[in-house]
């Protein structure tokens, strides 16, 4: 017996000799494996993706974004969406559909706070994708009219409005999708490590090119409408994870001696006036966290608070004021591992 066990080893060696050596050469190949940087511009902002690949793929990426941007962008006039407010026949791409779908999701899951229909009120407010004055009062309750993502319905692959007047803005969680989109085509290239960015939504997997986990910063939320400042609040350690960031201290606006954040509550109709000043998500998705993020300037700290126990797979980074001038921290037990800094 021991006799046959000994055979079988003299033939295994050389198998296992093969593998450590083929281990050891792929490790090497990608350790010598260069980091590729591609940036440009989408739907209105910048974005960056740094990725460890022996070829270029920027062109790659860039059609990938361009098709995000042809099925989501409310600036697009050709794209999905646009038709879809027009109430024009269209035939709703999957890009659209799985947006529309958790959307909707999360919608239910947040009571409203998120809500893809609320853009005609951010457009009166002057932060939406058409030009707005301040509206009054009257105004407000007319729009909320047509205000509801309960109001809407995805039926035979389309989408029925019980007010054709309603119009859908996606803003909100189409940054996060198209970032998932690029770290999707990543992956399907066999790219391992890879950080990819778009106006400050992220999601990263693998390591860095100096080989350790990605560092994200989160900025200070202060009165910076210009992004002059950008000084740093602290540091994640942020790796085979999505994130993102809303926040009201750089769209705003000050018009008779009051401040106007950008951030819309569909069931006031009004900008919110919560205390949290910028709200950080990670999640297993970019969509996910950029619409939490959003939702949770709608809601408040408790309210996020109440959401995040009912769904322990999100983490959170609450920076808020103290009501005394300061900025305070509030963040998810599971996030203080993520804390570098």
């Amino acid at each position: 017996m021991e006799e046959k066990q000994k055979k079988r080893l003299l033939w295994q060696l050389p198998f296992l000799t093969l593998l450590v050596i083929g281990t050891i050469l792929i490790i090497r190949h990608q350790q010598k494996m260069p980091y590729q940087k591609s940036a440009d511009f989408i739907f209105g902002t910048s974005y960056s993706v740094i990725y460890q690949c022996d070829s270029d793929l920027s062109q790659s990426i860039k059609n990938e974004l361009m098709k995000v941007d042809r099925s989501l962008s409310p600036f697009n006039e050709h794209s999905v969406i646009t038709a879809v407010n027009n109430n024009q026949e269209v035939v709703l791409d999957k890009m659209f559909q799985e947006v529309f779908q958790k959307a909707m999701a999360i919608s239910r899951e947040t009571d409203g706070a998120f809500d893809i229909t609320v853009a005609p009120l951010v457009n009166a407010w002057g932060f939406g994708f058409k030009n707005g004055t301040q509206p009054d009062r009257h105004q407000v309750d007319s729009l909320k009219e047509m205000i509801g993502y309960e109001k809407l319905s995805l039926v035979n692959g389309k989408v029925q409005k019980k007010d054709p007047r309603m119009m859908l803005d996606c803003s909100a969680i189409a940054k996060g999708y198209g970032t998932d989109m690029v770290a999707r085509l990543l992956k399907e290239r066999g790219v391992q490590n890879y950080m990819v960015e778009i106006g400050g939504e992220i999601v990263t997997k693998g390591v860095n090119a100096q080989r350790v986990p990605w560092k994200i910063g989160v900025t200070k939320p202060d009165d910076d409408s210009l992004s002059i400042g950008n000084e740093l609040q602290t540091i994640l350690n942020v790796t085979d994870k999505a994130m993102a960031t809303s926040g009201n201290y750089r769209r705003f606006y000050y018009k008779g001696g009051k401040r106007f954040a950008h951030t819309i509550d569909p069931k006031t109709g009004y900008p919110v006036q919560h205390n949290i000043l910028s709200a950080t998500v990670l999640a297993d998705d970019c969509a996910t966290a950029d619409a939490y993020a959003t939702s949770f300037m709608v809601m408040g700290m408790e309210g996020a608070k109440r959401v995040l126990e009912r769904h322990p797979e999100l983490m959170a980074y609450l920076i808020y004021d103290d009501g005394h001038g300061k900025n305070a921290v509030w963040f998810s037990p599971s996030l203080r591992d993520k804390i570098a800094k």
